[in-house]
This record gives C-alpha cells, sequence and structure tokens, in this order.
C-alpha cells in the first residue's frame, strides 16, 4: 500500500467537481488528476491525498483507457461526464477503491452509458452500487439525460446485481458478443 505523504506540503488547489454519499467522497477526474494516475500509485495518492493500494489501477481501467480519458478532459466541459475516482475513509483514512466513468457526454437520445470497477480489496462491501446510485442521481440532475445504460459480460453476477440494486432492467444483448445490456430510464426513477 502507499501511503500519502503527511508532511506539510504547500496546499492543492481543490477539485472542481466531488460528490459525497454516505461513504465515499466521488472526485471528477481532471486531466491533472489522470497525469498523476498515469504517473504511478505515489503521483496519485499525493494528488487524491489518499491511501492507494498496489493493487491500482482496477480492472477495466488499463493505461489506454486512462489516456484515452485524459485526452477527452482535455476538454474542461467534459469534467463529469468521464471518469470518477472513489474514495472511502475506512478508519479514518482516506482510501482509493475504485473507479466509475460516464462514457462521455450524453448522446442525442439523451442516454449516456455508466461503468465502474472496484479494487479486489474492496469488493462485496457495497461501494460499486452506492457509487453508481450517486452517479445516477447527479446525471439525471442534467435535464438532457432520460437515461442510462450499462454493460457487463453475461456472466458477471456481481455486476448485474450492482445494476439491479440500482433500478437498472434487462434490456438484451450489448455491443458486443457476451455481453448484455441494461437500461434506466428517468421516468421510470
Amino acid at each position: 500500500m502507499w501511503r500519502r505523504k503527511r508532511k506539510a506540503e504547500p496546499p492543492r488547489p481543490a477539485p472542481l467537481r466531488v460528490l459525497r454519499s454516505e461513504r465515499l467522497t466521488l472526485v471528477a477526474a481532471t486531466a491533472g488528476l489522470v497525469g498523476a494516475d498515469l504517473a504511478g500509485v505515489a503521483a496519485l495518492a499525493g494528488a487524491l491525498d489518499a491511501d492507494v493500494s498496489s493493487e491500482w489501477p482496477p480492472e477495466l481501467f488499463s493505461s489506454a483507457v486512462m489516456q484515452l480519458i485524459r485526452a477527452q478532459l482535455d476538454d474542461p466541459a467534459e469534467q463529469g461526464w468521464s471518469a470518477w475516482y472513489l474514495v472511502s475513509r475506512e478508519q479514518g483514512v482516506d482510501t482509493l477503491v475504485g473507479l466509475c466513468q460516464f462514457k462521455g457526454r450524453p448522446d442525442l437520445a439523451g442516454e449516456v452509458e455508466i461503468a465502474y470497477s472496484v479494487l479486489p480489496s474492496f469488493r462485496n462491501r457495497g461501494y460499486a452500487t452506492e457509487a453508481v446510485a450517486r452517479l445516477v442521481e447527479w446525471a439525471f440532475g442534467h435535464r438532457n439525460v432520460t437515461g442510462i445504460v450499462a454493460e457487463t459480460l453475461t456472466h458477471s453476477k456481481r455486476s448485474i446485481r450492482i445494476m439491479e440494486k440500482n433500478g437498472f432492467v434487462f434490456a438484451g444483448p450489448g455491443s458486443e458478443q457476451g455481453i448484455v445490456r441494461y437500461v434506466l430510464s428517468k421516468t421510470r426513477r
């Protein structure tokens, strides 16, 4: 586990967007924050002022994916419609537990896709369910968002359960073989 430095350091600018839920602080990625992530766990720990496990990054968020996210965030208007870092306060310590992502701004129909991944040692604690619930609330707070979609492997019971707990309903095959699609409509909430 990489521990953040505890020495007095010059204050860093606060992230532009932070959401809170019962147990999590969700920090909207910026180009600088993703740059720190790509530089390694020590840089990310310093940028978030949180402990970062040596397990980092979570599956689905490879270096290539993070480079795409960083490029997306070159446009500051994309902040919020990209990645969100999930920070939990456990035993008095802020700890990075996972990452969620909207895959860009809503399309013309008002749909936006969400993805999520929690580090293995933090699974089965409800973090992904809680983060998705908070991000659904945030997205539906935008007038132009009419629905949220998510895709997962057909055999990923954990991911399917996260969607179902948040009100998503099965919508059929996903965008690739072996993938299923779930949707949550603003009107069905």
